[in-house]
């Protein structure tokens, strides 16, 4: 009995363990998937996308050819995924079979690929086709994105003087300012919206004129971060305008009424050459290219209209030159005997006269006549006399030429500083032809750069102190009260009154 009893209970063992063994293959048994990664609509391999299933057994990356191979995973059901941090995650239900491999191709796009793009912007100032706007005009729109997306945006500017086209980028704010634009002209502005995702959106085209130009009569230059640039102002000074931009060193100016231009000096590279620009800035033609304005102290140095505004007469070390405006007919027209620069000129239209200041190449032994267009010399101003010297002006009729002088005689190169220069007025053929009107100045300052004004009843000048540094401001003073002395401009030299 025992032995039966035994028997039994092995038979039961045995098929215990033989049923425990089946159960364990079916829980176990394990199979692969394999597939590779494409990118929609171009079937280009997809590299580092990370291949896992959920639940989780395994992980992979897929390689350069977008290839990937999960193995042994348990049979069962689970969720495949494909991931990559620019790409939108694709998943998919799988059933793993065991001793069985499964296939599984993705086709994934770029994250964005449902991101909406933004509204086109709604202009809202300045209203369409506003008329009489400063030359500061601010630019106001709204905008929106449907996904909240961070926007830029890009203005486009043009006008109808010409074909250019400006456009401002990466404006992060709804509102933008132009600055420096040109009087009298009319401007077309859009706005180009981007969440840089897709592509820009533009919005409709606005359009606003500027108001005409002031009559801004008197130009002068003033220094800004280390360059010259040219300004007008009204005759009181309260309305000042920008003519040259901050990035080039413009200076001299000299306004013409007939032509309604102004020239200048400017630098190009190491050289000084003529321009004209329009009275409001624009239009800036370079006059002058094979020879420039040269002399020993481009501060000092001047040139002249000719020709009721169709040349321009310029000194270029010992040589006086003529030239068109245009550029064309460059002429030599004088020469100094002993090689003394040319550092002034000026020319009295109803006298045909021409008026030269010379001088050494320190600045002195300061020469001031007159020659006609010949070239033959008719009159000396001031000769022999020590000190700096310069500013020369004719007057309307030619009957008179204001200049500055130095009158302490200091002669200090090579800084060339002046102690005390006063403003004097030579009459031609006059027995008394010098006449000091700087005899009311604050003592231990200097006038320059003397101009008569259009009515010759005052004249405009520079007032600065004489060590060599202060500020400069331009003054107006009388003919008949000299005592009376206005500052007009501060922070301002080289006046041109016209």
């Amino acid at each position: 009995m025992k032995e039966f009893i035994i028997k039994i209970v092995s038979v039961f063992v045995v098929l215990i363990t033989i049923s425990c063994g089946e159960d364990t293959i079916d829980v176990e048994g394990l199979g692969s998937v394999k597939g590779s990664v494409v990118r929609i609509g171009t079937n280009e391999p997809l590299e580092n996308v990370k291949i896992s299933t959920n639940p989780g057994s395994s992980t992979v990356f897929t390689n350069a050819e977008g290839t990937y191979v999960l193995e042994n995973i348990p049979s069962g059901e689970y969720s495949l995924s494909a991931q990559r941090e620019d790409l939108l995650a694709v998943f998919e239900g799988i059933t793993v079979i065991a001793d069985r491999e499964l296939e599984v191709v993705f086709e994934m796009d770029i994250e964005t690929a449902g991101n909406r793009p933004p509204t086109a912007a709604t202009l809202v100032a300045p209203v369409d086709n506003a008329e009489n706007l400063p030359i500061d005009v601010e630019l106001i729109w709204t905008a929106s994105d449907p996904d909240d997306d961070t926007l830029t945006y890009t203005v486009s500017l043009r006008n109808d003087e010409n074909t250019t086209v400006e456009r401002f980028e990466n404006i992060t704010d709804t509102t933008f300012t132009l600055s420096g634009l040109s009087y009298g002209v009319k401007y077309f502005w859009d706005v180009a919206t981007s969440d840089d995702i897709n592509s820009p959106v533009n919005s409709t085209t606005f359009a606003f004129e500027t108001d005409t130009p002031p009559d801004n009569r008197i130009v002068f230059t003033r220094l800004i971060d280390g360059n010259s640039v040219i300004y007008s102002a009204n005759e009181s000074g309260a309305t000042e305008i920008a003519l040259t931009p901050t990035s080039k060193n413009s200076f001299r100016p000299r306004r013409n009424v007939n032509t309604r231009k102004i020239a200048f000096l400017q630098s190009v590279g190491s050289q000084i050459h003529l321009f004209t620009m329009n009275e409001d800035g624009s239009q800036i033609k370079q006059v002058t290219s094979s020879i420039g304005v040269s002399g020993f102290n481009l501060e000092e140095i001047d040139f002249a209209w000719d020709d009721n505004g169709g040349k321009l007469l310029f000194p270029n070390q010992d040589k006086l030159y003529t030239i068109n405006v245009d550029g064309s007919g460059l002429e030599e027209l004088y020469q100094t005997v002993g090689g003394e620069l040319i550092s002034e000129v000026d020319k009295n239209e109803n006298t045909g006269i021409i008026a030269l200041k010379t001088n050494d190449s320190q600045g002195y032994s300061v020469r001031i006549f007159t020659i006609d267009e010949s070239g033959v010399e008719q009159d000396v101003v001031l000769s022999g006399v020590m000190g700096a010297a310069g500013g020369i002006d004719f007057s309307f009729d030619g009957t008179k030429l204001l200049y500055t002088r130095d009158v302490s005689g200091s002669e200090t190169p090579p800084n060339y500083r002046q102690l005390d220069s006063d403003l004097f007025i030579y009459t031609f053929g006059s027995t008394n032809p010098a006449v000091n009107l700087s005899e009311d100045k604050a003592a231990g300052t200097n006038d320059l750069d003397a101009r008569f004004s259009p009515n010759e009843a005052s004249i405009i000048f520079v007032n600065t102190s004489n060590d060599g540094i202060s500020v400069k401001n331009i003054q107006v003073v009388s003919i008949t009260d000299l005592d009376v002395r206005t500052t007009i401009l501060e922070n301002a030299a080289m006046p041109d009154w016209e």
